[in-house]
């Protein structure tokens, strides 16, 4: 019942600014793990961004002061908020929700997750 569909991504010069949007609709609680990963042609799935039911983002250490989370509960929307992007940001991004259990910390691994939207690209140039 779940479903997450992401978008705001684009192409941007290094240095420049997206905002990713995930709107979900169904049954999501907050104490559900969420998380924005991406992927590069070629390579694993890496998450980027984790958050636990107590609302807490964590980063990976490439983006940490960079990229931000927030959230539109009247839109039921989350965001990634990206700036100082650069040539290494570039991937695909997917919203992705871990459902069932209480999220009581970081999950980074995608196979913790049971729902995945369709992903929006994100490319920088240099």
């Amino acid at each position: 019942q779940v479903r997450l569909v992401e978008s705001g991504g684009g192409s941007v010069q290094a240095g420049g600014s997206l905002r990713l949007a995930c709107e979900i609709s169904g049954n999501l609680y907050s104490s559900d793990c969420m998380g924005w990963f991406r992927q590069v042609p070629g390579k694993e799935r890496e998450g980027v961004a984790v958050i636990d039911g107590a609302n807490i983002a964590r980063f990976i250490d490439s983006v940490k002061g960079r990229f931000t989370v927030s959230k539109d509960t009247a839109k039921n929307t989350l965001y990634l908020q990206m700036i100082g992007l650069k040539p290494e940001d570039t991937a695909m991004y997917y919203c992705a929700a871990r459902l069932f259990v209480y999220c009581d910390g970081a999950y980074w691994r995608p196979t913790d997750y049971a729902v995945w939207g369709q992903g929006t690209q994100v490319t920088v140039s240099s």
